[in-house]
């Protein structure tokens, strides 16, 4: 059930939202129809908002054992959160953004127990009363080189402006790894389209990132004609898993992407390649295991013990694809180092995701989206026998795993659009092999969506 708490910020968010919108839209026309009209300027501030709520639930599926890390059955959640945009224009090319945040709620069993977690809405931290964060606050400088010029319009986090088609891009302070990298138009955004992170991400891209999902550093993004060159460098945790970023930057993750946009007739597309390196102190898993059969040392204390500086891998690729003027498809693929712990996102060595996103303009909804998406990921033969032997991962861990195997999610929702400012989204997904165990499951997940921005 919705926290009475959480339906006063809806309605306030809401009632707040429509009247920004109603007046903004006022203002644009009394600039039309005023002396305003014709005057080429530029806004020196923006501010944008949205506000998003998920109500989440499971069904009463098998479960004959369970876990610390487990998904329990019959349970039900809620997250919240509203953000605020806010952007100042410095110099030429040069804007500063700001995104104040006050976030409330839990995702399922505290965000345990899937690899394939079914809401992006939801962190690896919650809190039952509203609080208060800041996820980012960050420069970016846009340096046109030459090309065709190209207009973007104004949105979260930019300005609407002129760019060039060949020019520079850099980002530098707070925010997410993924505000850059592995974009997808179809898959990309738990606030608009899918919910599950298998579908918004690679579930094998351990991207630097806090507890929340944002982290500090840089990126450099270099376009050239129908090419993309990004590389970046991002801090991560103290520890695995952590509300706190390394101070040092003596843990940290290199990024490097390669992005090739083109055209099927008129149909655009484009494909990702997306390689990171992740150093800092982690476990190879069969040293821990070797060590918990040694000394009979509890498998996750062990775990801990043989922590040291590494690096950890990962390579993914991204293929988006308009088919018709309403239907895309999008397809990951991602592989990533199975003998080391994971760091930041969730437990997967191997993943593959493929889906479609249809506007409703064949049924009279224009503004409406469908989609649906199939996801599979697998974990390394090593990594099995440490969540066998009692080791919790990031998400999973049910205590044992005798009878492993892939963890596959079918993922479909609709999102109604009554108004340009607002979407209410029906989500459904089917879970087999939660936390990689034939044992628990399948899982039948339900959600709803209210999403609202300016």
């Amino acid at each position: 059930m919705v926290s009475m708490q959480s339906r006063r910020l809806i309605l306030a968010a809401l009632m707040s939202t429509f009247a920004t919108t109603l007046c903004a839209q006022q203002t644009a026309e009394a600039a039309v129809d005023g002396s305003a009209a014709g005057e080429a300027s530029e806004d020196r501030f923006a501010i944008h908002g949205q506000m998003t709520f998920v109500e989440q639930a499971d069904d009463q599926f098998h479960a004959p054992y369970s876990g610390l890390n487990s998904l329990t059955p019959g349970r039900g959640a809620e997250t919240l959160d509203l953000t605020l945009y806010l952007g100042l224009r410095l110099w030429s090319g040069a804007e500063a953004w700001i995104n104040p945040e006050i976030d409330q709620g839990f995702g399922l069993d505290d965000t345990l127990g899937v690899a394939a977690f079914p809401s992006g809405a939801a962190y690896k931290i919650g809190r039952s009363h509203p609080y208060w964060r800041l996820p980012r606050l960050f420069l970016h400088q846009v340096l046109n080189i030459n090309g065709p010029a190209e207009a973007v319009g104004a949105d979260e986090n930019q300005f609407a402006a002129q760019r060039s088609a060949n020019r520079w891009e850099f980002t530098l302070g707070k925010f997410a790894v993924t505000d850059v990298f592995d974009a997808n138009d179809y898959a990309h955004d738990p606030r608009r389209d899918f919910l599950n992170w298998s579908a918004l991400d690679p579930g094998t891209l351990d991207y630097a990132a806090d507890a929340w999902g944002y982290t500090l550093g840089g990126a450099a993004e270099w376009y050239q004609g129908a090419w993309t060159a990004r590389a970046g460098l991002f801090d991560l945790s103290d520890v695995p898993n952590s509300e706190v970023l390394e101070p040092g930057f003596h843990e940290y993750q290199l990024l490097g992407e390669l992005e090739r946009r083109y055209q099927l007739g008129s149909l655009m597309g484009k494909v990702l390649v997306t390689l990171f390196d992740s150093h800092g102190r982690m476990a190879l898993l069969d040293e821990a295991i070797a060590r918990a059969q040694s000394t009979g040392e509890n498998i996750n204390d062990a775990l801990v013990s043989v922590r040291q500086y590494r690096d950890r891998s990962g390579l993914s690729a991204n293929l988006q694809q308009r088919l018709t003027d309403d239907l895309g498809l999008f397809v990951r693929a991602g592989k990533a180092a199975g003998n080391v712990e994971v760091y930041e996102f969730t437990e997967s060595d191997q993943s593959l995701s493929a889906g479609v996103s249809l506007k409703g303009t064949h049924w009279g909804r224009p503004p409406d989206t469908w989609g649906l998406v199939a996801m599979q990921n697998q974990i390394s033969g090593t990594r099995e026998r440490y969540l066998n032997a009692g080791g919790l991962g990031l998400l999973i861990g049910d205590g044992q795993l005798t009878h492993p195997g892939p963890e596959q999610v079918l993922e479909t929702y609709y999102a109604y659009a009554p108004a340009p400012w607002g979407q209410l989204t029906l989500d459904y997904q089917y879970v087999v092999n939660p936390g990689y165990n034939s044992d628990r499951g399948p899982v039948s997940i339900i959600a709803l969506r209210v999403h609202a921005q300016f």
